[in-house]
């Protein structure tokens, strides 16, 4: 019995390092969080970004592999965010009659609630002292996932930083939203769906659409207007600062 545990337990080092542990380790991760959220009723403080970020930087952690050994293993993950974010352009179509009343007001939103997200986060992290690629780093902080990788091999910032930050953020807004929500009185599911998608962008935007379609919508609608007004303007307002 105990050279069986001995060969299991070898087994599992030499598949921890091996690019195939971390693809299995995100994908059985995830599935488990994904059970354990449809088990406590959705609710938003156990989304399983957040419980399964947090278990995979434990084994990470735990087990000595790398981040970056980690995040070599899962490029086929990376390769379908794009792909992902594409195709929410046909929800985004079916409630495009909805959209299309609200076009102005939601365009001002989103461009100015661009621009003050990420000049808090540099601004916060100015005063801090943090140093000149931090803050290069935390500028698309408010974009999705790959928009943001994009922006900062543009501006010269670290991808992997600005990758956690992305991620943190959307968990961030999607375990505040209900708290914020109801604070704010906020029950216009339009209104949400912006506010999540601006804030949380893709993590929110997969929330939004847990509400309802015409959420989820709104939310892909200012999740893809904050990337690509980010993506057009930031790397010439780095140039400028």
């Amino acid at each position: 019995m105990n050279e069986l545990l001995q060969s299991a337990w070898d087994f599992a080092l030499e598949l921890m390092q091996t690019p195939l542990f971390g693809l299995l380790l995100t994908l059985l991760v995830y599935q488990a969080s994904l059970w354990f959220y449809d088990f406590c009723g959705r609710r938003a403080f156990v989304h399983p970004v957040a419980v399964s970020s947090v278990v995979i930087a434990a084994v990470l952690k735990s087990s000595g592999v790398s981040y970056a050994t980690y995040v070599d293993a899962n490029q086929l993950i990376y390769f379908l965010l794009g792909p992902t974010t594409v195709a929410l352009a046909v929800p985004l179509y079916r409630e495009f009659h909805h959209i299309r009343k609200l076009a102005l007001p939601v365009i001002v939103t989103v461009l100015v609630g661009a621009v003050v997200a990420s000049a808090s986060a540099v601004g916060i992290a100015w005063l801090m002292g943090a140093n000149e690629q931090t803050l290069l780093s935390l500028a698309p902080k408010s974009v999705t996932t790959p928009i943001a990788i994009g922006i900062a091999n543009n501006i010269g910032a670290l991808p992997t930083l600005t990758t956690g930050v992305v991620v943190f953020t959307g968990v961030i807004g999607v375990l505040l939203s209900p708290i914020v929500f109801y604070l704010l009185q906020l029950r216009d599911p339009r209104l949400q769906g912006i506010v999540l998608g601006l804030n949380a962008h893709g993590v929110g935007t997969a929330r939004s659409f847990e509400v309802n379609p015409t959420t989820g919508a709104f939310a892909t609608l200012a999740m893809g207007l904050t990337g690509t007004f980010t993506a057009l303007t930031l790397p010439y307002l780095v140039v400028l600062f």
